[in-house]
């Protein structure tokens, strides 16, 4: 018996040796693989992330170079600080009004009138453009209306739309409307008509019905140049109201900026301003994000 114990011992010796040392290769290739695939991935985002920050730089460079130019030629004498005050000087004026209230009261009158002129401008006009576009007899109908409108200015006609509707909330609507309605409508127009002739095309050699054919080719195609439009109607609703509330208004950016001015208050004045630039930038990004989330079935540009 102890013989054949011993002669066993030499043969399983080996075998619990070798063990561990096949168990252990394994162990170090898989903690090798991982950090390889780790370098390359982070060579392969570095050069990313650096065009990332690179694009962010250029694009705000100018913007800071403004900032500075506003901020140091008021102090180096360049210009009259009594009319261009300093940067730090505007944004104290600034925080003042908005911590008594002033900044979100006119705020919020300016934004409720522009909000509601451009919203009606947009349920106008883009049904009205698609079916001038669309339907050739409803745009030989209405062109000759629609040229003798297009042509006259908005604030042109701001008396009248005082005269008839008053120094209230409706004729501040209503002029936003109205200002905000031509490029959207003619935008949409445009879009429905150079929409490319080879989709409609092939679109009728399947034998779709007119409506199919306007759902799944024609407004598809037209949302790019309707947005288009739409964003140049977002900046105008923001113009046409400041100068509307400037003539009769109690309340508005407008009627801040106005009255900082009439009262030499210059700081808040610029205040007023700044915010109107800030208001305007938001609201296109914002634009620009529902168009990218409605065309988001179009193929991105190479490069």
């Amino acid at each position: 018996m102890s013989l054949t114990s011993s002669s066993r011992t030499p043969r399983n010796a080996p075998q619990a040796d070798e063990d561990p040392v096949v168990q252990a290769a394994p162990v170090v290739a898989a903690e090798e693989e991982p950090e390889e695939q780790a370098a390359i991935r982070g060579r392969a985002t570095l050069p990313r992330a650096a065009r990332l920050l690179g694009v962010g730089a250029a694009k705000s460079t100018a913007l800071l170079a403004l900032l500075l130019v506003w901020e140091f030629a008021p102090r180096l004498g360049l210009v009259d600080r009594t009319f261009l005050p300093p940067l730090h000087q505007v944004l104290v004026a600034w925080w003042e009004l908005a911590v008594d209230g002033q900044l979100a009261s006119n705020g919020r009158a300016s934004l409720t009138r522009s909000f509601s002129g451009f919203g009606l401008a947009v349920a106008i006009a883009v049904p009205l453009g698609l079916l001038i576009g669309w339907y050739r007899p409803v745009a030989d109908l209405l062109n000759p209306l629609l040229e003798v409108f297009r042509n006259t200015a908005a604030l042109a006609l701001l008396p009248v739309f005082v005269l008839l509707l008053g120094i209230g909330e409706t004729s501040k609507i209503s002029i936003v409307l109205y200002a905000c309605t031509w490029p959207i409508l003619l935008n949409t127009i445009s879009a429905v008509r150079n929409v490319d002739p080879t989709l409609v095309r092939l679109a009728r050699s399947m034998d779709l019905a007119a409506p199919r054919l306007f759902q799944k080719v024609i407004l598809p195609a037209s949302v790019p140049t309707i947005f288009t439009g739409i964003r140049l109607a977002g900046a105008v609703s923001i113009l046409v109201l400041v100068a509307a509330e400037m003539i009769g208004a109690k309340a508005g950016l407008g009627y801040l900026i106005n009255s900082s001015q009439y009262n030499f208050a210059i700081p808040e004045m610029y205040a007023g301003i700044l915010t109107l630039s800030v208001i305007g930038v938001a609201f296109n990004q914002l634009l620009v994000a529902v168009e990218r989330r409605l065309s988001s079935w179009r193929i991105p540009a190479a490069g």
